[in-house]
């Protein structure tokens, strides 16, 4: 499959805290907007060690939002609760923590599946990265061992969160985050969106948009980087190479 279907609905944040505010609050009208009346969200807390705290941080926020939150991590039947579910977020903190925790409980087909019928899906950074092919963007230590990097395909393409812009003052030596996506496409093929932070995708109705405060820097294999002007459609990238599984 070399495009995306009209159906998938995501919203893919950059980060959940902007400096200055706080958790989600920087994207608040957008979460009201994408999930509108639905009013049931299943939370996917498996990115963070402490699941209670972190699934009674996103439930109180949630609930101010006027929606219902449940972690997945209280119900005793997960797919039941993904079935149910009006619509799906999945939390930020370790990447490979996350991705691990999805297999273990098998998740990953489950929320491809409910995706794929149109159940919308937020992620914020690693729960961003998790939509895409794979988690090979990460900055995260590898704290722990998925059985795979492949991560839920639900996007054929890479996303970067936390985007940092090289500073030429820094007396910094190690790899900056450009040159960390520059060694990933000298082995891979899928796109890489650096998303700064205040910025998110939108997947709706086959057109992704970029949204958010900042401008996204979008890289190529072979090509040199460009910007990307928040509120640009660039749905070009729903077209990539990798491919989407439904």
């Amino acid at each position: 499959m070399t495009g995306i279907d009209s159906v998938r609905r995501l919203l893919l944040i950059s980060n959940s805290t902007l400096h200055g505010s706080g958790y989600l609050d920087h994207v608040e009208g957008e979460i009201k907007d994408f999930l509108g009346k639905l009013s049931r969200t299943v939370f996917i807390p498996f990115a963070v060690y402490d699941r209670r705290a972190y699934a009674d941080k996103a439930q109180e926020r949630f609930r101010k939002m006027g929606f219902e939150l449940r972690s997945i991590h209280d119900v005793s039947n997960m797919q039941r609760a993904l079935e149910e579910a009006d619509a799906i977020f999945v939390g930020g903190g370790n990447t490979f923590r996350l991705l691990k925790g999805l297999y273990d409980c098998y998740l990953i087909a489950a929320i491809r599946e409910r995706v794929a019928a149109g159940t919308p899906y937020i992620g914020s950074s690693a729960g961003s990265i998790v939509a895409c092919p794979s988690l090979k963007t990460t900055k995260d230590m590898p704290v722990v061992q998925p059985p795979s990097f492949e991560a839920l395909r639900l996007v054929p393409f890479q996303i970067s969160p936390h985007y940092l812009d090289p500073d030429p003052a820094s007396t910094h030596m190690g790899e900056t985050q450009e040159e960390r996506i520059t060694q990933f496409l000298e082995e891979n093929s899928e796109t890489v969106v650096g998303l700064r932070e205040g910025s998110l995708l939108r997947v709706q109705d086959g057109i992704a948009t970029l949204k958010g405060q900042n401008t996204a820097r979008i890289f190529r294999r072979d090509e040199e980087p460009v910007e990307v002007a928040a509120g640009s459609g660039i749905t070009e990238l729903l077209r990539g190479c990798a491919g989407v599984t439904a």
